[in-house]
């Protein structure tokens, strides 16, 4: 039996997407083109009495029918990743219009620079737009305008149809990312998934809790008690503001530190399939401060909040501005991304690798460091004294964990560092995670 999907979107979207879509005979696509973005809630209203399940392209589309519309079905978006950008860098490249430079809004740091490193030209210069993840088209265009007219970029490159057409209206060259074909599969797949076969799992409760990382030390930077509680009090509007985003359930355990419940579909939309987290980003530009994060699916409450738990606790072993999941199986996903950006979104690590460390002698919080450190900095190899500093041991300490490690096959010996004076180090990489990333 075929499962009505709608499709709502610009016309060229669409129709690459249709072509997508005959890969999933599952799907009968019902289509409503739009013109303009602004035309999508009220079409969505519509269309949901006549289908399953709607998709819709681009985040601000997504919020756009979230804010407006009483959804009663399954919404998802096909967003704009890394893999959409390679193509309409190929093409620039081609014709060399990336030698002045390059604007870019609707991807993150991260995905930019992971595709400017696969092509070969981690050198050119690119300015990513660092506000809000649902910025107006208006302060897109206003970011892109003002590097073209300054001669800063010569390039812009945007996730949103309207931006591109007013920039072709000022005579400032630009092109429209649209998302690629593989986007636009993996989407169809959470659209698939999410039908009734689906929702049982789609509305399992998710706990998650959120530690304020050195809240004493901001503490201690105020100058009087009013202070404090005033930062308390922004910093718990700020959290409540991202639980409202999830649909979820908040409570404050203390000053630094809450409890969240909502539900494991609407996580994932809002982490974009557990890979980011806005809350983190929007901590550190309105208060410069970085938040800890451990997520736990469970078949109970009970079994949700555990798993809750032990992932805050890698992600303080972890050094903080993390986030970990742990899911019902013990299954561990992590880091996602935070304020800082990250090289490498590590997937889903599988409890038999934490096993594995375990049993040759590596500690939960060593395995959450060389985790947070090998997503932030895309490395798996270390002399002795970098991994000493990393676990916050000694020298010697760090010696004799290489050894047992060594033993039990977790770590090769890579090569040798030359150094000024004295003698050359070794290199110690750590196949084990390499083969799991």
């Amino acid at each position: 039996m075929q499962i009505k999907i709608g499709i709502i979107g610009l016309q060229q979207v669409v129709n690459r997407l249709l072509k997508v879509i005959k890969a999933f005979p599952t799907f009968m696509p019902v289509v409503r083109i739009v013109k303009d973005e602004d035309e999508i809630p009220a079409t969505a209203a519509a269309l949901m009495m006549e289908v399953e399940v709607l998709l819709l392209f681009g985040a601000n589309s997504h919020r756009k029918v979230k804010d407006n519309v009483n959804i009663t079905i399954p919404v998802h978006y096909v967003p704009l990743t890394g893999t959409g950008l390679y193509k309409t860098l190929f093409q620039a490249l081609q014709t060399g219009r990336l030698s002045g430079g390059i604007s870019i809004d609707s991807l993150t740091k991260s995905m930019v620079m992971n595709t400017f490193k696969d092509l070969g030209i981690e050198h050119t210069k690119a300015v990513v737009f660092n506000g809000p993840a649902h910025a107006s088209p208006d302060k897109l265009f206003e970011f892109h305008r003002n590097l073209s007219d300054s001669g800063d970029c010569s390039l812009a490159i945007t996730g949103v149809e309207s931006v591109a057409r007013r920039l072709s209206g000022v005579q400032a060259a630009n092109e429209w990312l649209i998302p690629s074909d593989q986007d636009m599969s993996v989407t169809l797949e959470r659209a698939l998934l999410s039908t009734e076969s689906r929702r049982i799992k789609e509305s399992q409760i998710v706990v998650g809790m959120i530690k304020v990382d050195d809240f004493g030390k901001l503490v201690m930077k105020r100058s009087n008690e009013h202070e404090v509680q005033k930062l308390k009090l922004d910093i718990h509007r700020m959290v409540l503001d991202y639980v409202e985003s999830l649909d979820g359930y908040l409570t404050s355990l203390s000053g630094d530190e809450y409890l969240f419940f909502t539900t494991r579909g609407i996580f994932e939309r809002e982490t974009g399939g557990y890979k980011t987290i806005p809350l983190a980003k929007d901590a550190n530009q309105s208060f410069g401060i970085s938040l800890s994060l451990g997520v736990g699916f469970g078949t109970s409450a009970n079994e949700a909040g555990t798993n809750a738990r032990a992932a805050l606790r890698k992600s303080r072993e972890a050094g903080g501005n993390t986030c970990f999941i742990i899911r019902e199986d013990q299954t561990l996903i992590g880091p996602l991304e935070m304020a800082d950006p990250l090289h490498t979104v590590l997937s889903a690590t599988h409890k038999a690798l934490i096993k594995k460390a375990e049993n040759a002698g590596m500690t939960s919080a060593y395995l959450s460091k060389l985790l947070s450190h090998t997503a932030k900095y895309d490395t798996y190899e270390y002399t002795v004294h970098e991994l000493a500093a990393l676990l916050d041991v000694t020298v010697r300490s760090a010696h004799r964990l290489l050894l047992l490690w060594i033993d039990n096959g977790l770590v090769d010996i890579a090569g040798m560092q030359k150094v000024p004076k004295g003698r050359p180090r070794q290199i110690f990489r750590f196949t084990f995670l390499k083969d799991k990333t």
